[in-house]
């Protein structure tokens, strides 16, 4: 007897349908994914901009809040291991952040049906035309940061004892090379920051007008913030008011 192995034309019809909704399900949990980690990158931005502020107070005060980072959680963790908890954290969110954002750039260009011959101008902000370069230019300059900073591997001093000595040594003006890289790196972190906040915004949920004109006002104020705290060190070193 003949049996009909043919899949009902409902199912095939019903298969197509998930595949789609699928695909929109993990693209939406990537843009949380880049709206949660981006946050966390920001918080963590803020609270290093208020130490490097601390650099204003004198070498005492400075040195003794780096020490004091090493110390943190102590002696529930052994010293240095809260910072390299930190480290891992952020490492992750970083990863995480850039890994959703590819993967979403990636299908948004598959999605398009034709290729432009000629690409069409792009609407929307400055920010947002340029988030890729400047994440190129940000994730460079934290690799340079932390074999400078850091590890003191490529600092003219190098003495992790003297926190305020490299940093003082940091921006000298012979290495202007390394504040004007500095300047570049915050910049992009400006514009980065500014797109990256108000489209976490509504990633999270804010679709009203008057919430997008307050997103958008708020995305400015904090990202120039975070632009004047940072540029004020290396600025304040090359104009002899640290030294």
């Amino acid at each position: 007897m003949a049996v009909d192995t043919k899949v009902p034309q409902a199912a095939v019809a019903s298969k197509a349908a998930l595949a789609p909704s699928r695909k929109r399900t993990s693209s939406v949990l990537l843009k949380i994914i880049m709206a949660v980690t981006g946050i966390t990158l920001i918080l963590f931005l803020y609270l290093h901009m208020i130490g490097n502020l601390k650099i204003f107070f004198g070498a005492e005060a400075f040195d003794h809040y780096a020490h004091w980072l090493r110390s943190v959680a102590t002696p529930l963790l052994p010293r240095t291991w809260f910072l390299w908890i930190q480290r891992g954290g952020l490492t992750v969110a970083v990863i995480a952040h850039i890994a959703s954002a590819a993967i979403l750039a990636r299908r948004a260009r598959a999605a398009r049906p034709v290729k432009y011959v000629h690409r069409p101008k792009v609407q929307g902000s400055y920010a947002a035309r340029t988030m890729r370069w400047g994440g190129v230019i940000v994730l460079l300059f934290v690799i340079f940061h932390v074999l400078d900073l850091t590890t003191g591997t490529l600092n003219p001093v190098g003495d992790k004892q003297h926190p305020y000595a490299n940093v003082v040594a940091d921006f000298a003006l012979d290495r202007w090379y390394v504040t004007l890289f500095y300047t570049l790196a915050i910049v992009a972190v400006g514009f980065h920051l500014r797109h990256g906040i108000f489209s976490a915004a509504r990633t999270l949920g804010q679709q009203t007008a008057r919430g997008e004109r307050i997103a958008r006002a708020s995305a400015l104020v904090l990202s120039l913030v975070l632009v004047a705290g940072y540029l004020a060190v290396p600025l304040a070193v090359m104009t002899g008011l640290v030294d």
